[in-house]
């Protein structure tokens, strides 16, 4: 009777956050079915091996989903091998750094990963593939804005691969609403479903590459904790929410940003006409681009646990807290940064100089010229304005350094 009720209860507080969350081992398989029979997906199917019947293409693909129980073993079958030849076929390797995690209950811990954001899909797709092979019980599950989930077959695809629903374009009262959900959820996630979470560090992404961590997304990080006194009256219950989550910063370094060019024709749309604004088709021209775009080297390196630090900031005036958190973090995420030889020569023609001319050779010059060129020839625009493009982009390259040296 005590495992019933135990049980009711815990479907009881899952089901208040039904209308986010991923889905659950039991939902799987109805997913599954509902993809194969979506017209869209069929259709994109149907592209990818016009040759095959729907038939055949359909049997193929349940049989590749048999024993695929949960959305981890999803990620495993399905994910995990995808991920894998975009490492090979579209990087120059990808590599990992957890060092900071060692400890003798590394692979038991759960961990909330705050990160600087570089591709909407592969942050943390590619940081699966590293826990796992580095040994880590689980994978993560992520934020992704509505604003991306377009067709009802991108939104099942998502929900199967770990993904819960952060809601865009909302009103102040629906804001705030939206952000106690999810915050709500994500410590249900990482305390009772005993999974990683991977969130950015701010909404969307920094389109220069000058990483800044949000206070906004601290604070709605710290809203679904434990409120109730716990004996340590000196300790504020928004930093006991947050140590709560276990928050690692992760820094992901991209030797080549894919999507450098289609962010400068932003920039340069947004100035000459500042309502402009991304259509649908553009956010999913940006996914495609990151996926397929060529990306050079690729460094995550995880830095020092915010619990090990974050009662030092305690003391301090709520805002002054999250406000001080954030560059705390922000300075971790900098100082770990993987600076290529492109950051380099990006940071001495911005400053007109070759201060940093020992870190790169001409060849490296040649090349990142050559790869500037060609980003820019991919910019079709009217009245393209290319010296303001090429600062631009040149500008994305130079700030990881610039902060990563501040840092140091």
């Amino acid at each position: 009777m005590e495992e019933s009720n135990h049980n009711s209860q815990f479907s009881t507080l899952n089901s208040q956050f039904d209308e986010i969350r991923p889905y659950e081992a039991h939902e799987m398989r109805q997913a599954f079915d509902d993809l194969l029979n979506d017209r869209q997906f069929a259709a994109i199917m149907k592209g990818l091996v016009p040759w095959m019947p729907k038939g055949l293409r359909n049997g193929i693909l349940k049989l590749a989903f048999t024993g695929v129980k949960t959305p981890l073993d999803f990620q495993m079958r399905f994910m995990k091998p995808v991920a894998k030849y975009i490492i090979r076929k579209h990087t120059d390797g990808c590599t990992f750094d957890d060092n900071k995690l060692k400890s003798n209950t590394q692979y038991q811990q759960r961990y909330t990963f705050v990160s600087n954001h570089r591709d909407i899909v592969l942050d943390s797709a590619l940081l699966d593939v590293l826990l796992m092979d580095a040994g880590y019980e689980t994978t993560v599950e992520i934020g992704i804005g509505d604003n991306l989930l377009i067709y009802p077959w991108i939104k099942r695809l998502v929900r199967m691969n770990k993904a819960f629903t952060v809601r865009r374009g909302l009103s102040p009262k629906e804001m705030l609403r939206s952000s106690q959900l999810m915050s709500q959820y994500i410590h249900h996630a990482v305390t009772q479903k005993r999974e990683n979470i991977w969130i950015a560090q701010r909404e969307g992404r920094a389109k220069d590459s000058d990483d800044r961590t949000q206070d906004s997304v601290l604070k709605m990080l710290a809203m679904g904790g434990p409120s109730a006194d716990d004996g340590q009256e000196a300790m504020p219950a928004y930093v006991k929410s947050l140590m709560e989550l276990n928050i690692v910063p992760l820094t992901i370094s991209y030797e080549f940003d894919p999507c450098d060019y289609l962010k400068a024709k932003e920039f340069q749309l947004k100035r000459d006409n500042p309502a402009y604004k991304k259509s649908r088709q553009d956010d999913l021209d940006n996914m495609k681009t990151g996926i397929l775009g060529y990306k050079g080297r690729v460094h995550y390196h995880c830095g020092t646990p915010v619990n090990q630090w974050i009662a030092e900031l305690a003391p301090l005036p709520k805002n002054e807290f999250f406000h001080e958190l954030s560059r705390r973090i922000d300075r971790e995420i900098h100082a770990n940064y993987r600076i290529y030889p492109d950051n380099y020569i990006a940071l001495d023609e911005l400053n007109g100089n070759r201060q940093f001319a020992d870190h790169y050779t001409e060849a490296d010059k040649q090349r990142f010229d050559d790869y500037l060129n060609s980003r820019l020839d991919k910019i079709d625009i009217p009245g393209k304005d290319l010296p303001f493009l090429r600062e631009r982009i040149i500008t994305m390259y130079e700030n990881p350094l610039r902060n990563y040296l501040t840092a140091q």
